[in-house]
């Protein structure tokens, strides 16, 4: 982070905050959008769907045509300027995927381990890359229990204004 006279520089915080509703990563992305008073929402697959039914209504999303996961990660992924992901251990299934589609599309994106780098390192690129609209991904909370807090806690130190 770089330093100015008065200590370090805010964190460039986004406008909005975009993800594809399911449960962990994402969720905990909108919760945090909302506490922070940001613009959230993103697409989500037909029906709201989501491992544990749907995507609940206070979640201000829009809904693909097909109920498949792809479809939303790659609108996510387009409508937004660029991608951040959270994950532990490895990148696999739709994380993997949404890494793929970030390349494809010529779209930044940074793949954080949050259980092994610094929250400094997203508070960097996001002062970097300036996103308007940042679209958070992730796996959901069945692969990874615990997720939905611990990327909680990242993404709110990652945005404050303030030393981490």
């Amino acid at each position: 982070m770089t330093q100015s006279l008065f200590g370090p520089e805010p964190t460039f915080i986004p406008r909005r905050i975009v993800s594809g509703g399911q449960t962990g990563v994402d969720r905990a992305a909108l919760d945090v959008a909302m506490a922070m008073g940001l613009r959230h929402g993103g697409w989500c697959p037909a029906g709201r769907l989501a491992e544990d039914g749907k995507v609940p209504p206070l979640y201000e999303m829009q809904e693909t045509k097909s109920s498949e996961y792809p479809g939303r990660t790659e609108r996510n992924v387009a409508d937004s300027d660029a991608t951040i992901i959270l994950y532990e251990g490895k990148l696999k299934g739709g994380t993997l995927l949404t890494r793929r589609i970030c390349k494809r599309l010529h779209k930044p994106c940074l793949s954080l381990a949050i259980d092994r780098k610094p929250v400094d390192e997203a508070r960097r690129w996001l002062s970097q890359e300036r996103p308007e609209t940042l679209n958070v991904a992730g796996p959901r909370e069945s692969t990874c229990p615990g997720i939905f807090h611990r990327s909680m806690d990242f993404l709110l130190r990652s945005l404050a204004n303030e030393g981490s």
